[in-house]
C-alpha cells in the first residue's frame, strides 16, 4: 500500500495527513489528543494542526500499546517532552531510559509465561503432572493468589535460597511425595475410588 505523504518541507499536517503517514484512525487521534498524548493547534477555520514530531509520539504510543504499556504510563513519559520544540535525540533518549527497567521486566515475564506454559506455573490447580512433583499439596499458594511461578521475582528470596526458600524445601522434604493421579491430588474421591 502506498501512503501519501506530506512534502518534506511541510511543518504541519492536517489530522487527514498525520491519519495517512501513522496509519492511525482520525478518531484514534482525537482520543490520543482528549488524553493529552498529542496536542494540535487550531487555524482560524477551527481545523487542528500537527506538528511533524506528532509523528514520532504517535509511533511511540503505538508501539507502547502493542507492548501492553498503559496509556496513562505512556502521557507520563511523553509529559515530559518539551513542549515549545520538537524533542531532541537526548528527549527521547531520556524517555527510553524510563521504560528501559519496565521493559525488561515485561520481556522477563513474557519469556517466563512463555517457557512454563507446559510446566507447572503455581495456580494451585494440581492436574498438570509436574504438579504433584514441583508444587506438591500447593506449597507455593503460602506465597500468595494466583501463577506463584510466573510472579516470582528472579531475585526473590526463594530464587537466592533465602529463609522463606529454604523452610519451604525443608517443609516439601518433610512431606511425603503426592500420589500421582487423574486429578492431581486435588480429589479424595481420585485416590480411594470413594463412592458418595
Amino acid at each position: 500500500m502506498t501512503v501519501t505523504r506530506p512534502a518534506h518541507h511541510v511543518t504541519e499536517l492536517t489530522v487527514g495527513q498525520l491519519s495517512a503517514r501513522s496509519g492511525v484512525a482520525v478518531t484514534a487521534l482525537h482520543f490520543y489528543e482528549s488524553k493529552g498524548l498529542i496536542k494540535s493547534r487550531r487555524t482560524p477555520g477551527n481545523q487542528r494542526r500537527y506538528t511533524r514530531d506528532t509523528l514520532r509520539r504517535i509511533s511511540v504510543i503505538r508501539v507502547a500499546q502493542r507492548m501492553g504499556i498503559p496509556l496513562s504510563t505512556v502521557a507520563e513519559a511523553l509529559a515530559e517532552l518539551p513542549e515549545e520544540r520538537t524533542p531532541t535525540r537526548e528527549d527521547w533518549a531520556r524517555l527510553s531510559r524510563r521504560w528501559r527497567a519496565d521493559l525488561n521486566e515485561r520481556i522477563e515475564q513474557l519469556l517466563a509465561l512463555r517457557d512454563g506454559l507446559e510446566d507447572c506455573i503455581g495456580c494451585g490447580c494440581l492436574s498438570v503432572r509436574d504438579c504433584p512433583l514441583t508444587n506438591p499439596y500447593d506449597e507455593l499458594g503460602e506465597e500468595g493468589p494466583g501463577p506463584r511461578r510466573l510472579l516470582r521475582e528472579p531475585t526473590g528470596a526463594a530464587a537466592r535460597g533465602g529463609a522463606r526458600g529454604r523452610a519451604r524445601t525443608a517443609r516439601t522434604a518433610e512431606r511425603p511425595a503426592p500420589v500421582a493421579d487423574p486429578c492431581g491430588g486435588v480429589s479424595p474421591s481420585c485416590q480411594g475410588g470413594a463412592t458418595g
